[in-house]
């Protein structure tokens, strides 16, 4: 994953100025510009809204260069622990489209207005409800936004994990040579380990609490 910091400070800034035009003076909300953070989606990429935000996660850090490539990876592989600080679940890991090993997203995301975008043109107002009595988290994207128009194809995030009870499932049988992932495309398989892909989405500024 890459940072964006230019457009993102570029996208805050005009997404505040729409928000304040859109709604009466009083009403306006105030959005905080954050350093980029990436949530990891899962959902129909048609989608404007779902109840399934608690099946999202969000890295607060880029995590792409906190990451260990896999072809460097096999002092980490045997300890465990990276350089930048985490350490690897060997039943539950990462990989990005660089072919690095990332740490997990936090889960689940809290709840809040977000303004993401899709590291482009396109940005967005995603807001995460907090969980309902049966644990579920709804989310809703505003003025018709969708999943995939708000999504950075750039940046791949697949989740791996046993296929079956007692599988091996490890980043050392994933094939360096498949990296890097084409912006869009599917994370590739790996041996022995169930694959499920996230959307990710950039995270450039919040609407501040009671505006």
């Amino acid at each position: 994953m890459t940072r964006t910091t230019r457009l993102a400070a570029v996208l805050a800034s005009l997404i505040a100025l729409i928000l304040t035009i859109a709604a009466p003076a009083s009403a306006a909300p105030k959005v905080k510009r954050i350093d980029t953070q990436y949530i990891a989606a899962l959902g129909d990429p048609s989608a404007t809204r779902g109840n399934n935000a608690q099946d999202w996660g969000i890295w607060v850090l880029d995590p792409g260069p906190r990451g260990v490539r896999l072809t460097e990876s096999a002092a980490f592989l045997k300890s465990g622990d990276a350089p930048a600080g985490w350490r690897l679940d060997r039943s539950d890991w990462w990989l990005e489209e660089y072919g690095r090993i990332m740490e997990a997203p936090t889960f689940p995301m809290a709840p809040g207005e977000y303004v993401v975008s899709n590291g482009k043109s396109m940005i967005g107002l995603l807001k995460v409800s907090p969980k309902d009595a049966s644990g579920r988290m709804a989310w809703e994207l505003a003025h018709g936004a969708t999943l995939i128009s708000v999504t950075h194809l750039g940046c791949r995030a697949g989740r791996y994990r046993p296929e079956t009870a007692g599988a091996v499932c490890t980043p050392g049988n994933a094939a360096p040579e498949q990296f890097p992932v084409k912006p869009g495309a599917a994370m590739p398989d790996v041996k022995h380990c169930a694959r499920q892909d996230y959307h990710v989405l950039l995270v450039i500024g919040v609407v501040e609490e009671g505006t």
